[in-house]
């Protein structure tokens, strides 16, 4: 007599509830993540104060590294100049801003007009270097951030010099909801800003995952592995190139803005240089390339140990009085750079696909077993 076979129901029901919520947890992360970091000011005090300004900046470069993550991730493009779209729509959201030039949109307006306008830059900088590939545009893209840099420098009329463009107003300023001034809100209150820069990044990291699984998305892969095979599948590789860069660009673009009205200044042009451009590639590289999760990680390994441990580090050593002459040989901060390379060998040599790789770049950077 042949054995019953199993009902699907009782499979369903062998699976304990911890597997169950350990494969939510999984295939949901942005949902369950999205609730902590909303929750977490309500129940850390130390969010309203100055770690919540640093944790905000945080949010800004997790939109900065997403936009990065189209060009090099994605797309296979390599792009060491995002600093500059970074300052570019910093500095354009200023300009549409602040109290000495006649436009002061409100946020949204001059948010969106300032992501547009970086993105029209970021196709006139690609479209004559759609023929470049590897060194040779890291080099094109190097060299316009440094030109970017030195033009903010120089413009001092417009851009303020080394001095840079300030004050920037808060978000919702000469705006109010009942009796709530929202300018002043911003302005005193750490945690609007939070949840600001959360809800962006939340946004953003749902526009990536659809466009990932769009067909723009499948095509920016299908150029990363075989531009010449995508061609004859009918894919534009030039489209393809320029919608790449002016995505990032408008994604970083909109992040400088944040970025300005989080400081209420653009600060000085040296805030946007090659050092933040490499900052952000390593964290992309770190996460694992064409990730959203590993990116998002790579911020927060990489961007969260230089503006939240390290100022903590070094406060606790005065604290202690660990280095009372202070010596930069007992400063944290002294050994930044040299962690930085060193989590990236070991990162390199052990787990080249990255911390959390999509799925693709982990399956081409591993031979299969038999």
């Amino acid at each position: 007599m042949s054995p019953v076979p199993a009902r699907p129901s009782d499979a369903i029901e062998a699976v304990s509830p911890r597997d169950r919520l350990f494969a939510f947890v999984r295939e949901r992360w942005d949902f369950v993540a999205l609730i902590a970091l909303a929750v977490a000011p309500l129940v850390v005090p130390a969010l309203g104060g100055a770690l919540g300004g640093q944790v905000t900046t945080l949010f800004v470069y997790c939109i900065l590294a997403l936009g990065l993550n189209v060009m090099v991730g994605y797309t296979g493009l390599v792009h060491l100049g995002i600093a500059a779209f970074f300052g570019i729509g910093a500095y354009l959201f200023a300009i549409l801003t602040v109290p000495m030039y006649p436009f002061q949109m409100r946020f949204v307006t001059a948010a969106a007009v300032s992501a547009l306008a970086t993105a029209g830059i970021g196709l006139a900088l690609g479209a004559p270097t759609l023929r470049l590939r590897g060194d040779y545009l890291a080099i094109v893209t190097l060299g316009f951030g440094e030109v970017v840099k030195v033009t903010l420098r120089n413009l001092e009329q417009i851009t303020g010099g080394m001095k840079g463009l300030n004050p920037v107003p808060p978000p919702g300023a000469g705006l109010k909801i009942g009796d709530t001034d929202l300018g002043l809100a911003f302005a005193i209150d750490p945690r609007w800003f939070y949840y600001l820069a959360l809800l962006t990044l939340a946004g953003v990291v749902i526009a990536m995952r659809r466009l990932e699984n769009s067909r723009l998305g499948r095509a920016w892969v299908a150029v990363r592995e075989d531009e010449l095979a995508a061609e004859a599948m009918g894919v534009s590789a030039t489209r393809v190139k320029l919608s790449a860069f002016a995505m990032s660009s408008a994604v970083a673009g909109l992040a400088g803005c944040l970025y300005a009205a989080s400081l209420s200044t653009t600060a000085d042009p040296n805030a946007y240089d090659f050092n933040r451009s490499i900052m952000v590639l390593c964290a992309v590289i770190l996460g694992g390339l064409g990730s959203i999760p590993g990116t998002l990680l790579g911020v927060a390994l990489l961007v969260g140990f230089d503006t939240v441990l390290a100022p903590w580090a070094d406060s606790a050593i005065q604290e202690w009085n660990i280095n009372p002459t202070g010596s930069s040989l007992l400063s944290f901060s002294g050994w930044r750079l040299a962690i930085f390379g060193l989590a990236l060998i070991l990162v390199m040599r052990y787990r080249p696909e990255g911390l959390v790789p999509s799925r693709r770049m982990a399956a081409e950077l591993h031979e299969a077993h038999p």
